[in-house]
């Protein structure tokens, strides 16, 4: 099957360090390639990938101030429906903006929603509600659109140590952001004496400076800034637990399922998708930051086994590339954009065969 994959320009496909997106992007690319499909990757020109590489933009522009993201991301996009009469599918990572494109073209549009941004980009999607959508999370939807599936993001497992044992830390792994109760993630370092170690790039300045910074001792509570695969994988592994107490309800939250992939537990607030992320055998759904305090010392029961065994189930790569083969399979047999009927055919059997061989 040839499709393109748009990602985003932020950062580049697989990120240095941050870029959940990216991230995404990148296990899907290459698990498709893997099975034989014919994916072209429209991302930064620095990606890293075994599909064609196809490129505009020459780097992630939060990596180059003097790139001007609005500029270089109609660039990018046009880029790709430029050339969509290549392709059987385009498989769109890029939030709404490709919608405005998508009837202007024959080829079949599917967007991964990777999460609402703000209630007033929904106009655009309501818009364009008769086109293909795919939701991250089952908590992550809109009323006003249908969609295809969720489809869990993956990892791949081999990126993850899987450590039998902890250390005593707690960690913080995302962006410091207020969305993301790093206030909160040091009150409970400070409640209950475990040293805080928080990683991540700073997406809010002004919150940093004012609730973050004021509060950090560089000895018990310390920020180290963005980390790379390795020292991800160190970081998570060697933890007690992951704090993931977010203020606003979670679309997906790839960090929890990164540290259960190590072994190490998630204490998260019940908000969006975190309940369908751990279950009461990988960590610990708390309501408050009293409830998170006390799970500080209940988390101790959890089997880190158990933690690994949830991602191995639910959350792989492996699994994520399954389960899109699935969707476009879906699309080929609604037959949208005047597509041949016989390559839908193909790709239906074709995609039993691996799911056969799976």
């Amino acid at each position: 099957m040839r499709i393109a994959m748009l990602a985003p320009i932020s950062w580049r496909v697989p990120p240095r360090n941050y870029g959940p997106w990216e991230t995404v992007v990148s296990n899907l690319t290459e698990g498709l390639v893997a099975k034989g499909h014919d994916v072209t990757l429209f991302a930064t020109s620095d990606s890293i990938t075994t599909a064609e590489l196809q490129w505009i933009c020459p780097h992630p522009y939060s990596e180059d101030a003097s790139l001007d993201p609005k500029v270089w991301e109609c660039l990018h996009i046009s880029e790709v429906f430029e050339h969509a009469d290549n392709f059987h599918l385009i498989h769109n990572h890029y939030d709404f903006l490709p919608l405005t494109y998508s009837r202007l073209v024959r080829t079949p549009v599917l967007t991964t929603i990777h999460g609402f941004s703000s209630p007033l980009i929904l106009p655009v999607y309501h818009k364009y509600r008769d086109g293909y959508y795919v939701s991250i999370s089952d908590a992550d939807r809109d009323p006003g659109l249908e969609y295809l599936a969720t489809v869990y993001n993956g990892i791949r497992l081999e990126q993850f140590t899987f450590r039998e044992k902890g250390g005593d830390y707690l960690v913080f792994l995302g962006r410091i952001h207020p969305d993301k109760g790093v206030h909160l993630a040091i009150e409970v370092s400070e409640r209950t004496g475990k040293e805080l170690i928080i990683a991540g790039i700073i997406q809010d300045e002004d919150y940093f400076k004012s609730l973050v910074a004021p509060r950090l001792d560089g000895r018990r509570i310390r920020f180290i800034g963005p980390v790379g695969p390795r020292e991800r994988d160190k970081l998570l592994g060697e933890a007690y637990a992951s704090l993931h107490l977010v203020a606003i309800p979670e679309r997906f939250g790839l960090t929890m399922v990164e540290s259960m992939a190590c072994g190490t537990p998630v204490i998260g607030m019940d908000l969006g998708s975190v309940r369908e992320i751990i279950d009461e055998e990988s960590g610990i759904l708390v309501h408050s930051l009293e409830e998170a305090v006390g799970a500080v010392e209940e988390v101790a029961r959890v089997d880190r086994q158990a933690c690994r065994r949830r991602v191995e189930e639910n959350f792989t790569a492996e699994r994520m590339v399954e389960d899109y083969i699935k969707v476009y399979r879906c699309i080929m047999e609604k037959g949208r954009g005047g597509l041949d009927k016989r390559y839908a055919g193909h790709l239906l059997a074709s995609s039993q065969q691996h799911s056969r061989l799976g």
